[in-house]
């Protein structure tokens, strides 16, 4: 990156700069000619002094030249046409508009083409800057924070964008409108024009003189901010400690002592902002006083004509703005130049990755075979202590060898080496043959897989995340066409020219070849292959009942689910079964439904009839009006408010039981105490509008069976089997799209698989009945073939941010996977299975170890024990290899590993 912000703007806008210049300079021709056009409207047609006599003529748009004899002398181009004094009026007149139109054109395409260079050039800076994160070593990352890093690229190069395109334009456009203003007033009379060049000169050297403490105080503003930016983030990260050291207000304390450094570093800015501003606006007002006293004295002496006066304090009038904004400008230059400064030096570092280790490589070479040999590594930490020391050792790309060794002995910093995330200060380690220390990422990414202690997971799917490792490159380019196609070419185009990527997002980016698969069908069993191998695949199953999917999301699921449903109600005449699951009928009250599925009998589509809203939906509120409901309902939310606030009122936030009946979150409790309050004041039927909503959105979320609160009689269930009636009956056609109705027959999009194959609730008591419906439902999935299908299904779980919706274990089961997938020649594991329990530990690394058979593995492990199933094994010791070779052997030998397993 260039180190100013000037040499950044030229080396990446001169010719669009250039581009531009021709037009500022017609622009200022423009702009002295409509200065001078009023000076002749003025003394000419107005006041007559052309027309001597009131036939007198004048001749307009005549235009001549004077050439040297010998080129024929002068010659005119133009006779013009002779006018009267009222035409001549007229048609200067509509020149002095035609002169406003078109310098109002000129600035347009001016504006318009600095803010599309600014942005090219915005967009420019921001990905150059996510281009040096991606070449940023991984130790630098320990010390800096990516509140702070996003923050900068997201918030603090914005000024620079529309800085960009006006660092050469704007002074050059300004400064030629204050120059031809200031040459005009000099033109038309001298004095006049030395004193509006005085107060310019005052200006000029005055303002920016005042404004150097400003830019010291922007400067403040701008790290503060950052620092509260990161400092948010480390409170959001360490949400636990914080509750559970009850260090809230500690951290209220901290937060409102930045909150008060940034508001004295503000005021102080404003404070001096303003004052600048008045006098700034002060200076500017005191030339026209001077105009109007010195100009209009000299008219009344007879030496100054009034045209020229008024041109002159016209031109004036041109001339305040653009060195006000000549020296706002200056004040941005100096502000953006201290922003772009410290961007630069944030992300810039003395080990950045070269370019060309992250190069697109469509076919790299990888090590087929050979061995894996490392040959005296060392790695220093940022203290500059050794952290391995001469390590060497030499073993079969297909050797499983196992690092064992105590805490900070060196394993984990020798498996990150292995895969080449950290570079060693000395000694080599190649593989195959080929310099895994200076081969690009190209070759290590798909060559090594590696998965450390605490995974992470990209927000996004489990398929995404799974098949992530796969996208080194587009593989196959999107079939565009028509206007897609040209909005694909016009966005190459400019990814060129703002230095981008020119790489397709759309494109399909997954490397089918590398997994060992053909294309995307392939992909899925091999996918499900690779969840079995991490102990995953009956999760993942789970999610898949436990989610909704639409017909047109996956042909044929419609047809499967009703197979499974049928088998399901089949079954379900068996002894002991029947019992388990009350089914959805249209003449029955489900009372292990919730009162909203009561009500709609059938599931939401979209937020207009979610269970939140019902309570404000016009429709519904009209049914429960009708069919006297709404008064019932809203007794049964005063009742369960009451409730609610007796059980929980004295309960911690988290505590089971709000889990348990989720109808009030902890925080809304003081909200429900003080209406329970008002409706002791006034009456139930007399409280506001929202807090009645309030009360009758409670009982939608209630389900008798689960509940038990007694709240839901027979004569209430009768009555709201009587709106469900009147609400499909009466439901109108625009809101038809918003419910899918439960019919036994037809397949709900919106409900979850589990539910549309039921059909129906479990019933709340029985012992063991959801467990033994489950079992059911998984064997007759399993019958019908259909058990991939939801696994498939399954695998569209969004994990959340960082993967916080799934526990640690899944976490790192799904990472392993990811690495499995790519089939890499050697697979690196640092303590991957470090969080499972004992039994999930064996399981895993068993099963790893048969699916990676003739494949590399080194795995960092935390039990020294489960060494013994691997061909070879590493001991390391402060930084340096002690031991090595077969589990047996060194055990039997009495040294470093025989005391591992002792002490463990």
């Amino acid at each position: 990156m260039e180190r100013g912000l000037f040499g950044f703007i030229w080396r990446y806008s001169r010719r669009e700069q250039l581009l531009i210049v021709p037009l500022v300079v017609a622009s200022m021709i423009v702009l002295f000619a409509s200065l001078d056009l009023p000076k002749t409207i003025v003394n000419e047609p107005i006041q007559g002094k052309r027309f001597p006599s009131p036939d007198s003529t004048v001749t307009f748009m005549r235009v001549a030249i004077n050439l040297p004899d010998f080129l024929g002398g002068p010659t005119v181009l133009l006779q013009g046409f002779p006018m009267e004094r009222t035409p001549y009026l007229i048609a200067l007149s509509l020149a002095f508009l035609a002169l406003i139109v078109v310098s109002g054109l000129l600035k347009l395409q001016i504006n318009t083409m600095k803010g599309w260079m600014g942005e090219r050039m915005l967009r420019r800076l921001r990905y150059t800057l996510f281009d040096h994160i991606l070449r940023f070593p991984l130790p630098h990352f320990r010390r800096v924070k990516s509140a702070e890093m996003a923050t900068m690229i997201k918030d603090e190069v914005e000024p620079l964008g529309g800085f960009i395109g006006e660092a050469i334009i704007t002074p050059l456009f300004l400064g030629g409108q204050a120059l031809t203003a200031l040459f005009f007033i000099l033109y038309q009379h001298i004095f006049l024009g030395l004193i509006a060049f005085g107060m310019v000169v005052v200006q000029a050297v005055i303002i920016p003189r005042m404004r150097r403490r400003l830019l010291v105080l922007s400067k403040e503003r701008q790290i503060t901010a950052r620092q509260l930016a990161g400092r948010i983030a480390e409170c959001v990260d360490g949400a636990v400690e914080i509750h559970a050291h009850d260090t809230s207000n500690y951290e209220r304390a901290e937060i409102s002592a930045r909150l008060g450094k940034m508001f004295r570093i503000r005021f102080e800015l404003f404070q001096r902002k303003f004052m600048i501003k008045f006098l700034n606006n002060f200076l500017s007002q005191v030339t026209p006083f001077l105009f109007y006293l010195v100009g209009g004295y000299l008219a009344i002496a007879g030496r100054l004509d009034i045209g020229t006066l008024v041109a002159v304090i016209a031109a004036y009038k041109d001339l305040p703005s653009p060195i006000k904004e000549l020296i706002d400008w200056d004040q941005q230059r100096m502000d953006v130049q201290i922003k772009y400064t410290q961007v630069v030096e944030q992300f810039t570092t003395d080990d950045l990755a070269q370019p060309e280790l992250q190069q697109l490589i469509d076919v790299p070479q990888l090590p087929q075979q050979g061995n894996v040999k490392a040959a005296n590594l060392s790695l220093l930490d940022e203290s500059g202590s050794k952290v391995l020391d001469g390590v060497s050792f030499e073993y079969s790309l297909q050797e499983h060898v196992a690092i064992v060794g105590q805490t900070g002995g060196g394993g984990s910093d020798l498996a990150q080496v292995i895969a080449r995330l950290v570079p060693p200060n000395s000694g080599t380690i190649e593989m195959g043959g080929i310099d895994i220390t200076r081969a690009p990422e190209a070759v290590t990414g798909r060559a090594i897989s590696y998965v450390g202690s605490a995974a992470y997971l990209f927000p996004v799917s489990v398929r995404d995340n799974l098949v992530y490792g796969l996208k080194h490159r587009p593989v196959r380019e999107p079939g565009y066409e028509g206007e897609a196609q040209r909005q694909r070419e016009l966005d190459l185009r400019e990814s060129k020219r703002a230095g981008n990527s020119t790489c397709d997002i759309q494109a399909d980016w997954i490397d089918y070849e590398a997994a060992g698969v053909s294309g995307a069908e392939e992909m899925d069993a091999r996918i499900l292959e690779v969840l079995k191998a991490v102990d995953l695949e009956e999760t993942i199953f789970e999610f898949g009942l436990k989610s909704a999917v639409t017909a047109g999301q996956n042909p044929g699921i419609a047809e499967s689910v009703l197979r499974a449903r049928e088998a399901m109600r089949e079954r379900m005449n068996q002894p002991g079964i029947s019992e388990l699951v009350e089914r959805f009928d249209l003449s029955r009250f489900n009372r292990n439904a919730t009162l909203a599925e009561n009500l709609l009998f059938g599931t939401p589509v979209g937020k207009t009839f979610d269970v939140d809203n019902l309570a404000k939906n016009a429709y519904v509120r009209k049914v429960l009006e009708d069919t006297g409901l709404a008064g019932d309902l809203l007794k049964v939310g005063h009742k369960l408010a009451e409730t609610m606030l007796e059980l929980f009122s004295d309960l911690p936030p988290g505590h089971e039981l709000f889990e348990r009946f989720s109808f009030i979150q902890h925080d809304d409790l003081p909200h429900v105490k003080d209406i329970l309050a008002q409706v002791a004041d006034v009456g139930l039927d007399r409280i506001d509008e929202a807090d009645r909503n309030t009360l009758l959105a409670l009982p939608f979320k209630l389900i008798s069976a689960r509940h038990r609160l007694g709240l839901v009689d027979e004569a209430l269930e009768a009555r709201i089997l009587e709106a469900r009636r009147q609400f499909a009956q009466n439901l109108p056609a625009g809101m038809r799209g918003a419910i899918e109705f439960f019919d036994p027959g037809k397949f709900i999009g919106a409900a979850s698989l589990q539910d549309n194959i039921l059909f129906g609730k479990i019933v709340t008591g029985q012992a063991e009945g959801g467990a033994r419906i489950g079992r059911l439902l998984r064997q007759i999935l399993e019958e019908l073939d259909l058990r991939p299908l939801v696994v498939k299904i399954g695998l569209g779980f969004q994990v959340g941010t960082g993967g916080a919706r799934l526990p640690a274990a899944d976490r790192q089961k799904i990472a392993v996977g990811r690495a499995i997938l790519k089939q890499p020649v050697v697979l690196v594991l640092d303590q991957a299975a470090a969080v499972l329990d004992p039994a999930s530990q064996n399981r895993l690394l068993a099963s790893v170890l048969e699916c990676r058979k003739g494949r590399g593995v080194y795995w960092v492990l935390n039990r020294v024990e489960l060494a013994e199933r691997f061909g070879q094994v590493l001991v390391m010791d402060r930084g340096r290899l002690v031991e090595r070779g077969k589990f047996v052997d060194l055990k039997s030998a009495g040294g470093a590993l025989s005391r591992l397993v002792d002490a463990g």
